[in-house]
């Protein structure tokens, strides 16, 4: 039997064939997990999940496996690894608290992909989380009540350790909003407050029903209660009418359009009445001698 030549008797060949091999392996598994899972499901989250944490594992297994064949050249190499190391935490500060931050969000899950949220200045669906941050698909900015702008933002990692971050879908996953309804002082307020109740109402029972079934759950690990979560309407008075300020539950997602339809049936009820008149900014001349309360009149010169 011929000898082999001398190069493929050199072990650091040895070892990078079995470095091949041992990428090559783990690539295929992959593949044919993920062609399991989307032979087996079409729910997309499902998929996404699959995909980033099988990624993840095959670089951990790799970078395991390989690391143990070329041990002994690593343990030759080790302080020289620890001062570059010690460089390179310097040089490379960003990444190095994204990369922490990545860690953040996979152990305490402060938000999780679909999930709606602003950190900082910047609101929007969670769409993608990578090792050294996330992408954000925009919402509000120039769009009123918070719909899609159609942009993506990319948010370096490390700023879930920094910035404020308010999570719309997790924990209690319902947001209160709130509808101002103005109306001139001459209208017949209790009415309209009645009206705005029953609308309300009607939108947002079977959602209280809903919410209380979420908040009893959501207690179990935060402290939050809520005394009432019916619909309510409160009255102040501001410079061009009395203000009725509509207060309701409705999910984080669909606040335009419920806003919307309540809108809708407010202006049909109120069109039905003659005692009932929207107010706007306005400039009036008002004589108290005439028009105003018998007992509450200026007296004459």
């Amino acid at each position: 039997m011929p000898a082999l030549p001398d190069w493929l008797q050199d072990p650091r060949v040895l070892k990078l064939a079995w470095s091949v091999v041992i990428v090559l392996s783990l690539w295929i598994a992959r593949r044919i997990a993920m062609s399991v899972v989307y032979r087996r499901s079409d729910d997309p989250r499902l998929r996404y999940r699959w995909q980033k944490s099988s990624r993840y594992v095959t670089f951990a297994l790799g970078i395991l496996f390989i690391g143990a064949i070329w041990s002994a050249a690593v343990q030759s190499l080790g302080t020289f690894l620890g001062l570059l190391s010690a460089g390179l935490a310097i040089a490379l500060k960003d990444l190095v608290v994204n990369f922490a931050g990545w860690g953040f969000i996979l152990w305490r899950r402060p938000f999780e992909v679909g999930d709606r949220i602003q950190l900082g200045e910047h609101r929007g669906d969670v769409i993608d989380l990578r090792i050294f941050q996330f992408s954000l698909m925009e919402i509000g900015n120039w769009v009123d009540a918070e719909q899609s702008t159609g942009r993506i933002i990319h948010i370096p990692n490390g700023k879930v350790l920094t910035d404020v971050l308010a999570n719309y879908s997790k924990g209690f996953s319902y947001i209160w909003n709130e509808i101002p309804v103005l109306i001139t002082f001459e209208s017949n307020w209790e009415k309209a407050k009645e009206i705005l109740i029953s609308t309300v109402t009607e939108h947002g029972e079977q959602l209280t029903r809903a919410a209380e079934q979420a908040l009893r759950k959501t207690s179990e690990k935060f402290l939050i209660f809520y005394s009432n979560l019916t619909p309510i309407v409160y009255t102040s008075v501001v410079d061009s009418g009395v203000l009725l300020t509509i207060r309701h539950l409705c999910d984080a997602r669909r606040r335009r359009g419920v806003s919307q339809q309540i809108w809708e049936d407010v202006l049909r009820e109120f069109s039905k009445c003659d005692d009932i008149d929207f107010a706007y900014p306005t400039t009036r001349f008002y004589d108290n001698r005439g028009e105003g309360k018998e007992g509450a009149r200026a007296p004459l010169p």
